[in-house]
């Protein structure tokens, strides 16, 4: 459910990195009604950016971003933003993943409440790109899943969710999709008011969990704009449903115990049960963020510089994979909890230079430097260490829009050190180096549209300590068409042809990783993945209601995947990197539709639904494939009140990979009320939130972990956003 008042699903979509600072110009080439304020005064279409701050008071619409120098991308068919009271509704669970996993086409990793990485149609990983402002996340979220991504949702103003072949023109590794979070820490603008605070309190019960976060905007002088931020979460164990362990696990688990006892080791054999009984709440799950950032920024008409720097400190548990033991290895220890500490410090570039009325219309830049350090600790000891810097940028020419062609041309260039220490360093020490040329088109030959897209990339990949260096050239390519059927809704088809270098982790990974419990192995002989993408969808407005509906097929050439091998290594089950073929077909889609309306009344409902089939050439289902998914809900805004109730369902999936298990459906029933106390230029939102108030045990499919990770019970939290 996005507005209050008239709302449009996004019928534009950005290729290139959002720039907040030109939010106003972009606005120019959307539809008014999506920007339009609830009383219809079209005041936000003139700053996008104010009606962002108002989000979280009112629904007063989605800010709809579309690359520069575009007026309206088609090519990407699945796009979806949340921002607002959509935004504080979700930001319960915490991790991005989570947070964004009710949106159609989107799952989890859910690997622990600490980490939970998005999965988009099926991918994640390597194929997936998260960006902060257009730019990467520089970190080492992709390696594992076990791994937390370096950006906090509670300090965000919007998420944009990318899926469809022009992402690609953010890097090779887009070919899933590509999650963009955007803030403020470079200032988008000089703030109107003398002091501009935002600020998200929140508490729960699952977790005991408690988190605050704020920022600060000042003008200093009329030209120049200061930002800081700062937000702290913390958690405890969460609160599941039933047993921790699967029906599944257990059975094992239990059957493992009475073997022990057949054989005499009965106080092993009640350790066993102990664990297999363990029920009510997940152990070793708590979790603390600290995030600090601030910015500046320096503005000359439509000219702008600005930099700002950002701290990310984040500790979480890791829970442990229960099993039965050897009792006459005498050389077995026990494993003392893993916890991981991550830390990130990150400076951030924006530039914008206005080049006037010529062929070109603007030059951007954008730039990001990290130095991230990812520790496992196994009890008080410290295990692993991954550490990455890197840096990343983009520089790109924006063409003035003439005659209904428009579009623009850049280049991208990346460099990563990354480097493992310890007994389990699993990934050898390495530098990954890579540099692209892109370009995207638009013509509007009214009432069709064609884009086309490409991008070429370089990757050079070098191991020193293993005497490996590979190098891979990438070629991919996107055209699309569409039709305005009326008013508001068009039809198109998109074809594409993506290419993938594999990672360093799919070409060498060669050890025990004791955080996802798993001995991988990586094949140095992988080649270069490639696809070929044909989506068709449906997207606008009809008779008052949103719609947004797509099918796709991939066919992939060398599909990178991560099995289970069915052997063990060093007491650990082995995982290794195989490559096939493989077809991957999907539909999704949304529809959002006013019920009833009248007077200080209005009853709307929203569904939403997606399935993926994924099969290698040799038949057998790709792993970890999410299940079918429905998600319906109905809300109702009575003057300053909006309560909203829904149900997110979700099928079994016994269409297994091997070795895989199977995953039970599951129905999780949430409640929210939202109050909006004040209105004008004050903006506050009280929430009371209830969610799998009927306490259902659930788990992902796609979760490495999901047979001792279940999903959080019954939670009720009560949050408050502010932006004055």
């Amino acid at each position: 459910m996005k507005t209050r008042s008239a709302s449009l699903l996004a019928a534009a979509t950005m290729l290139i990195p959002y720039q907040p600072a030109f939010a106003a110009d972009m606005a120019q080439t959307t539809p008014q009604a999506a920007v339009q304020d609830s009383a219809g005064d079209g005041a936000a279409a003139n700053d996008p950016q104010a009606a962002t701050a108002r989000a979280g008071d009112d629904y007063h619409g989605e800010i709809l971003v579309t690359a520069p120098g575009l007026g309206r991308l088609d090519m990407l068919a699945g796009t979806s933003v949340m921002d607002g009271t959509d935004l504080q509704r979700n930001l319960g669970a915490g991790t991005l993943g989570d947070v964004l996993e009710k949106l159609p086409g989107v799952s989890s990793t859910s690997f622990a409440p600490g980490v939970s990485r998005p999965v988009l149609r099926g991918f994640t990983g390597e194929r997936v790109r998260v960006l902060t402002d257009g730019i990467g996340s520089i970190d080492a979220a992709s390696t594992s899943a076990d791994h937390a991504v370096t950006i906090d949702p509670l300090l965000t103003d919007r998420i944009e969710v990318l899926r469809g072949p022009a992402v690609l023109l953010y890097g090779s590794q887009a070919i899933g999709g590509a999650v963009n979070v955007i803030g403020k820490r470079i200032p988008p603008r000089v703030p109107d008011e003398a002091v501009h605070v935002d600020a998200l309190a929140a508490v729960d019960t699952a977790a005991d969990r408690r988190e605050i976060g704020s920022s600060v905007d000042v003008p200093l002088g009329s030209n120049v704009a200061f930002h800081v931020d700062g937000s702290w979460r913390k958690s405890g164990d969460v609160q599941v449903p039933g047993y921790v362990a699967s029906d599944t696990l257990r059975s094992e688990l239990l059957s493992g115990a009475d073997q022990l006892e057949d054989d005499g080791f009965t106080e092993e054999a009640d350790e066993v049960r102990a664990t297999a009984n363990l029920k009510g709440k997940l152990p070793n799950s708590q979790t603390e963020t600290t995030s600090l950032g601030t910015g500046i920024a320096f503005f000359s008409g439509e000219s702008n510089l600005g930099v700002s720097f950002g701290y990310f400190d984040t500790s979480y548990g890791v829970p442990e994979m229960p099993g039965v033991p050897d009792p006459l290895d005498s050389e077995a220890e026990e494993e003392a909890p893993v916890t991981i500490g991550m830390k990130q410090y990150r400076v951030d570039l924006r530039g914008v230079l206005d080049l006037g009325d010529g062929f070109f219309d603007k030059l951007q830049t954008r730039w990001g430097w990290s130095d991230y350090t990812h520790t496992e600790f196994e009890g008080e000891e410290t295990g692993t260490r991954f550490d990455v810097t890197g840096i990343e940028g983009r520089l790109e020419l924006v063409q003035s829009q003439r005659g209904g062609w428009g579009g623009s041309l850049g280049a991208q260039y990346s460099h990563q050190n990354f480097e493992a220490n310890g007994e389990e360093a699993f990934v050898p020490p390495s530098k990954t180096d890579s540099f692209a040329l892109f370009a995207v088109q638009e013509f509007d030959l009214a009432p069709f549209e064609v884009e086309a897209g490409g991008r070429y990339e370089r990757t050079d990949i070098d191991v020193s300590s293993l005497n490996e260096a590979r190098g891979f050239d990438t070629f991919s390519g996107a055209l699309g068409l569409s039709f305005g059927l009326s008013e508001g809704l068009r039809i198109g088809i998109n074809g594409s042809r993506a290419e993938r270098a594999p990672s360093v982790q799919e070409l060498f990974a060669d050890g025990p990783h004791v955080a996802t419990q798993q001995y991988e192995l990586g094949s140095p002989e992988l080649t270069k993945e490639g696809a070929w993408g044909l989506e068709g969808y449906l997207r606008g407005t009809v008779a008052g209601a949103t719609v947004s509906f797509s099918v796709y097929q991939n066919w992939f050439d060398g599909f990178i995947f991560l099995s289970e091998a069915g052997t063990e290594e060093d007491g650990l089950p082995v995982y290794e990197f195989l490559q096939q073929d493989a077809k991957h077909f999907g539909i999704e889609g949304e529809i959002s539709a006013p019920i009833y309306k009248s007077s200080g009344f209005a009853l709307l409902a929203d569904l939403r639904g997606d399935y993926v089939r994924a099969t290698l050439a040799d038949g057998t289902p790709v792993p970890r494939i999410p299940p079918l998914s429905l998600t319906g809900a109905l809300e109702a805004q009575i003057g300053d009140f909006d309560a909203r109730a829904e149900v997110e369902w979700y099928d079994k999936q016994d269409r297994l990979a091997p070795l895989e298990t199977p995953t039970d459906s599951f129905a999780l029933t949430n409640l929210s009320l939202a109050w909006h106390p004040l209105s004008g230029a004050d903006n506050v939102t009280l929430m009371l939130q209830a969610d799998n108030i009927f306490n259902v045990e659930g788990r992902r499919h796609a979760s490495f972990t999901k047979d001792f990770v279940p999903l959080t019970g019954r939670n009720f939290r009560l949050s408050m956003k502010a932006s004055f």
